[in-house]
């Protein structure tokens, strides 16, 4: 779509100059009509650029929403606040977007409109929530509430990461070592023991059989793992495969009762959330539905949604679909029941917010020393069966 620099004139008299984003020169005579402008000269200027390839950080989003609803309360317009935003952005792909949506607006979309058009940047969670402040006149009040909530899953986003980050690392940094040990120290060892002409200790012959396979098989064991890896995650990305994986992962020993957590805290923020901006119930379920992030939770979530429109509460088919605790049920059963749904659902959110925090810190605190034991065990088996041969030749030789 083309962009087109205006000059025009208002009713009082007072020049006026900007650029528009429009499909032709008639659509921007409109549109300035619209605001009381008569244009006097309506020139393309240039087809407007794509946006830069990139990301938007939740970083830089909850920055842009934070500033944006100050500059809402503060009184500025908000074609002016976008174009401070846009002009201060060093995020290129971010600043390419809020450039379109600052067009857009001047051309005489709705700012939760413009904002539909660029998903990569804002979700339907955003966009909904934008359009509810604006038809409500608390837009500044919508972005305070939006900061805070991304704020928060951001917070939540980060300690399942880190609880995620540091069990592997150490598995992954065991795996190196020993791998290390059997492939460049083991074959010296077992090199020396060759000259000793006596049977080896089993620990120590089951060690130096697995370094000689290590050596020999090192391509069949990395394909294995790596086919393993990307068969995995290709079955994960089909429909049956996300159903069957995403079950498995709620069944997990230590990390299943973690990512319910997650899940509950997710749900009642989200819901809440847009409840109390006054998005329709039947949208903030669908929308929270498509947002869960795991296939078993969103098709609980739709088949509350159908439940409700069937007539019947929040409550019992959450109640029925057995994943969310029978306490936080009850206690949405509550908040329906005396019409304060979205500040029960806040409370729940801020109950399993502390939930999770100290289930994180609990798994940490578990899988430190077992991890730690695992890694110790294993180098010093090694090391221990390595030195066998060499205890043994010095008893016989005393």
């Amino acid at each position: 779509m083309p962009i087109f620099t205006w000059e025009g004139k208002t009713r009082k008299g007072e020049v006026k100059k900007g650029e528009m984003d429009a499909p032709n020169e008639a659509t921007v005579n409109a549109n300035l009509s619209r605001q009381g402008i008569i244009a006097t000269s309506v020139k393309v200027k240039t087809a407007a650029a794509k946006p830069a390839r990139g990301k938007v950080s939740t970083k830089d989003l909850v920055v842009f929403t934070r500033m944006f609803a100050t500059m809402i309360d503060a009184g500025l317009p908000l074609v002016q606040c976008l174009d401070i935003l846009s002009s201060q952005q060093e995020n290129k792909y971010f600043k390419s977007v809020l450039t379109q949506v600052k067009a857009d607006v001047e051309s005489g979309s709705t700012f939760a409109d413009a904002l539909k058009k660029h998903p990569k940047a804002f979700d339907e969670l955003y966009v909904n929530l934008v359009a509810a402040g604006e038809v409500g006149g608390i837009l500044d009040t919508i972005l305070n509430r939006l900061a805070a909530y991304i704020e928060k899953a951001m917070k939540l986003k980060s300690q399942v990461k880190g609880a995620m980050v540091y069990p592997v690392s150490i598995i992954v940094i065991a795996s190196v070592v020993i791998a290390g040990l059997l492939i460049f120290v083991i074959p010296i060892f077992a090199g020396m023991f060759a000259d000793f002409g006596k049977a080896l200790p089993m620990p120590t012959q089951i060690v130096i059989n697995m370094s000689e396979f290590l050596q020999k098989w090192w391509w069949a064991i990395g394909g294995t793992i790596f086919g393993t890896f990307t068969g995995l995650k290709k079955y994960y990305a089909t429909d049956s495969g996300n159903k069957v994986m995403d079950a498995l992962f709620l069944k997990l020993p230590v990390f299943g009762p973690l990512l319910k957590k997650v899940a509950v805290a997710k749900f009642t923020r989200t819901l809440g959330t847009m409840i109390s901006s006054g998005v329709p119930i039947m949208d903030g379920l669908e929308i929270v539905a498509k947002t869960a992030g795991n296939r078993v939770i969103e098709a609980a979530i739709m088949k509350t949604r159908e439940s409700i429109s069937a007539g019947k509460t929040i409550s019992e088919p959450l109640m029925q679909s057995k994943i969310f605790p029978s306490m936080v049920c009850q206690m949405i059963s509550v908040g329906e029941a005396t019409g304060a749904l979205d500040n029960m659902l806040n409370k729940i959110a801020d109950f399993y917010d502390d939930e999770v925090d100290s289930a994180v810190d609990a798994m940490t605190a578990l899988m430190e020393p077992a991890l730690m034991a695992f890694l110790g065990v294993t180098v010093g088996g090694l090391v221990i069966a390595m030195y066998l041969p060499i205890f043994a030749l010095a008893g016989a030789s005393g």
